[in-house]
């Protein structure tokens, strides 16, 4: 067994539910209460600069609490999921070599399952095909690649919007890397797992009611416009930075992209803004159902509690 799980024999707690369920402020209270620092696992927070669309922790909330993996590449430094991943499995150790307890928090489900079990094997980036996906874009538009990714595979192609550009480009990799199965992809070892690790995770999911969590998503939009979302997207733009930017293109910063460029009105920006998060959600939601290790909890009764500990044990 690896001498970090030996170190520690307490968990590492993970914070995980569709967005706008209140992670931060639930994973906060937990550091508190064990003595943990959180280690973020969203993407989009990695990134300086992409703080109110990605409803990055604030100063105040961070003020006293360790946090790790947040604002440490610049919007177009490449980071893969493989690369996250090798780094948020180091920054666990580090954290347990401490004695302190890790505290994961994020909203995708992909990134928690790769770091308790493990990366698939997956094709890398292909420039020759995304040029050519580019130019059947320019010609004939975003509808008729996905089309013709809903040919190859309808069921990935049920996960992708049209508009999701990088998504689309990495489906038809895949599909292109890995002809012959795509579940017959052999586990990645370039960083050792949780599991081969021997050290558990406590994982808390958080969850309301569909049409509550819709309108708590409508209010973060808004609350995100009132923040200054709009001048925080006109200021990366004025950087010079590529909209076409993986991180430019994640919910929120695309939408108002596409608003500053003129390609649709304000309100339509921010309508589809909305509609992308409750899709967005809906999917997390399918992902996290299928994890039987979950324990779900109110999110306000929970911040309720005089323990948040006890309360979920």
């Amino acid at each position: 067994m690896d001498k970090t799980a030996v170190l520690h024999k307490f968990p590492v707690v993970a914070v995980v539910g569709p967005t706008a369920t209140g992670k931060t402020a639930v994973s906060i209270r937990l550091a508190k209460r064990l003595g943990g620092e959180i280690v973020n696992l969203d993407s989009i927070q990695i990134y300086k600069g992409l703080d109110i669309g990605s409803a990055k922790p604030s100063r105040e909330e961070m003020s006293g609490i360790v946090h790790h993996l947040i604002d440490i590449r610049e919007p177009w430094e490449v980071m893969d999921a493989a690369s996250f991943m090798r780094i948020a499995s180091r920054m666990v150790d580090v954290v347990l070599e401490r004695g302190k307890v890790p505290i994961l928090v994020g909203g995708t489900g992909f990134y928690l399952k790769s770091l308790e079990q493990g990366l698939s094997v997956l094709p890398g980036a292909m420039p020759g095909l995304r040029s050519r996906l580019i130019e059947m874009i320019r010609d004939k538009g975003h509808q008729q690649v996905h089309s013709l990714l809903v040919s190859l595979d309808p069921q990935m192609a049920k996960k992708i919007h049209p508009k999701d550009t990088y998504r689309l480009f990495r489906a038809f990799e895949i599909l292109m890397g890995c002809p012959a199965s795509k579940d017959a992809r052999v586990k990645e070892e370039s960083f050792p797992t949780l599991m081969q690790k021997g050290i558990r995770i406590f994982k808390i999911g958080l969850m309301c009611q569909r049409d509550l969590l819709y309108r708590r998503i409508d209010d973060r939009v808004e609350q995100m416009l009132e923040n200054g979302l709009v001048k925080e997207v006109k200021g990366l733009l004025a950087q010079g930075l590529n909209p076409s930017l993986k991180p430019l293109q994640s919910i929120g910063y695309r939408h108002i992209i596409s608003y500053l460029l003129k390609k649709m009105e304000f309100s339509q920006a921010i309508f589809e803004m909305k509609r992308d998060t409750r899709r967005y959600a809906k999917r997390q939601i399918t992902w996290f159902k299928k994890d039987p290790g979950i324990r779900w909890f109110n999110p306000e009764s929970l911040l309720q509690e005089a323990d948040i500990w006890k309360a979920v044990n």
